[in-house]
């Protein structure tokens, strides 16, 4: 009897949640609490004494400068061509969409690190490419990209894919009625986009202007590769060398800079909650097919601008990796004579530590999008189909989840160690320094991203559902076993697929928690690169890249069974 009731009381519905909001809550809210407490309090209490200490340091302020200066010019030029390249390809006959727009998104799935490294290669005096070409810059001169101008258009190819799905999303749900009415009125394509498109599609570029704000704001790969050598330096990367130079000691130092990166994260996305809130417009009827405008003679010129422009942003940096990963030495010359495979051979089979690098990436990644899975399956459930404490609870992890994805892979990394630096109580064991505090770390960091779609999965099911199990007598358990967790599963293992792809890669969130022995595979590459071995940093960035576009190929045999939106470049 008693062990009936023990099975009934932890298989129950409130004490499995319970569960799941206690392990997120530690994980996504309570690290970032602590580090707002230790940013925003001494002795006294409350104070702010700590943040204007900090801002009174020359070399924090001129961080903060350059964060904010290289963040604002980045997404003003990324919402430019993106919105561009979203309008001139949702709204126009142009052939070979699907791989245009494929081509178009495969820069936001490629680490940052690795891009940096990729346009270091392809512009600078060494790049195999331009010197086969002929047009290298000569040797010995500063390289091009190493200034606040390269760092920004950096920054801007890698995030102008948010704002291109956002504004190419937003024009897909446009009620045909209202360009039909226009042309019906006389309006000439180019002042209905003036008049009519653009002011619809204002709430849009300004959230895609602000996504790609704060994630230059966050990114750390870029700004360190590109920024480092221009003495351009940046809050994240301000803290990464404070704390790889002084260590834990100057831990609190580093979490009063981590707060004021939180603080300004946390105000730009209130800000835009608030714009576009006063900006909507409301739209009466559903949408219907999307606008195609036929380009007619133009049509050839458009598209041959379109694979130009992919193929200097996403072709030449590419192309000058692999180059560069198959000559023996940074520098020479791609010819037959001086091809090599070593270092593939070198990274893939001989070096330790990046064999190391990649079962460690593989099993932390694994590990993180499974429990993200599972618990966007519960979390999904109670948001969608529940009703009272249930929903509200799952708001709430939703919140917090939401807020741990926008803020700073750096400040999480800095919360983390606040929180995990002492040894855990009871059990006396501390995390830091070991590969669980990387992987609890990602589950914080991208939790956000395997919840969207198993919501979206849920809003799509019909609540009777539900109530037909209940009356059929099926507990909560074998409810989601039997009905729930199968219905949502295709749209659980891209979120999955997704949370693998972007902990597989990331190098922000590790980079002030990786240690000898738990190297991922980020921070080996920075590493490299960093530590001037060019050829084996660009052979395992080759590497990473051929494994991205093939996971985003096992995405594409998902594309029929989860919510449309899940996979970003399909329809």
């Amino acid at each position: 009897m008693i062990k009936s009731r023990f099975q009934r009381l932890w298989s129950g519905e409130a004490t499995s949640f319970a569960v799941l909001f206690a392990l997120l809550t530690a994980l996504c809210g309570l690290p970032l609490l602590l580090l707002f407490h230790v940013g925003l309090t001494d002795e006294t209490g409350l104070t702010l004494v700590r943040i204007t200490e900090a801002l009174e340091s020359r070399s924090v302020r001129r961080a903060l400068w350059h964060s904010l200066e290289s963040a604002f010019l980045s997404a003003l030029l990324a919402t430019a061509i993106g919105t561009l390249l979203a309008l001139t390809i949702g709204l126009t006959d142009l052939r070979r969409k699907g791989i245009i727009i494929f081509l178009i998104l495969l820069p936001m799935m490629i680490p940052p690190h690795v891009t940096a490294i990729a346009w270091t290669q392809a512009m600078g005096p060494g790049s195999p490419i331009l010197q086969w070409l002929g047009i290298a810059p000569e040797i010995g001169s500063t390289h091009p990209l190493y200034s606040r101008e390269g760092l920004v258009l950096v920054l801007a190819v890698q995030h102008m894919p948010l704002v291109f799905l956002l504004v190419r999303a937003n024009l897909r749900a446009f009620p045909r009625e209202l360009s039909d009415a226009a042309r019906t009125s006389g309006a000439s394509p180019l002042r209905m986009m003036r008049t009519v498109m653009l002011p619809l599609t204002a709430p849009t570029m300004l959230a895609g202007f602000i996504l790609a704000f704060v994630a230059a704001l966050g990114n750390f790969g870029i700004n360190a590769l590109l920024g480092i050598p221009a003495r351009y330096t940046t809050l994240p990367v301000l803290i990464w060398r404070r704390l790889s130079s002084f260590g834990p000691d100057v831990l609190a130092d580093m979490a009063v800079i981590a707060v004021i990166l939180a603080t300004i994260t946390i105000a730009i996305l209130a800000v835009q909650f608030v714009l576009q809130r006063n900006m909507r417009n409301a739209l009466i009827g559903a949408p219907q097919a999307p606008l195609h405008y036929r380009l007619g003679m133009t049509r050839g010129w458009v598209e041959s601008g379109l694979w130009l422009f992919i193929a200097l942003t996403l072709g030449l940096p590419l192309a000058s990796l692999l180059g560069t990963a198959l000559v023996k030495t940074y520098g020479i010359g791609l010819s037959p004579e001086t091809v090599t495979l070593e270092n593939f051979r070198e990274i893939l089979f001989a070096q330790n530590v990046t064999l190391r690098a990649f079962v460690n990436s593989t099993l932390l990644a694994v590990s993180a999008a499974l429990f993200i899975a599972a618990a966007a399956i519960m979390t999904g459930y109670a948001l969608v189909l529940r009703r009272g404490t249930a929903r509200r609870a799952a708001m709430t992890l939703a919140g917090q989840s939401e807020i741990a994805f926008a803020v700073p892979g750096i400040v999480i990394s800095v919360a983390f160690i606040l929180l995990f630096i002492k040894p855990l109580p009871l059990v006396n064991v501390s995390l830091y320094g070991t590969s669980m505090i990387i992987m609890l770390a990602y589950i914080a960091a991208f939790t956000a991203i395997g919840l969207k779609p198993v919501t979206a999965a849920y809003l799509q099911m019909d609540g009777s559902l539900e109530d037909a199990a209940r009356i059929s007598g099926a507990g909560y358990l074998r409810r989601m076993r039997r009905i729930f967790a199968p219905l949502v599963a295709p749209a659980a293992a891209s979120g999955a697929i997704l949370v693998f792809l972007t902990a597989y890669n990331e190098v922000t969130v590790s980079a002030l928690l990786w240690s000898s022995g738990n190297e991922t595979i980020g921070t080996v590459i920075f590493n490299y690169e960093d530590g001037g071995y060019t050829t084996l940093a660009a052979a395992m960035s080759a590497v990473v890249v051929a494994a991205t576009i093939a996971i985003m190929f096992v995405m594409n045999r998902l594309a029929d069974h989860v919510p449309h939106g899940t996979i970003p470049w399909r329809d």
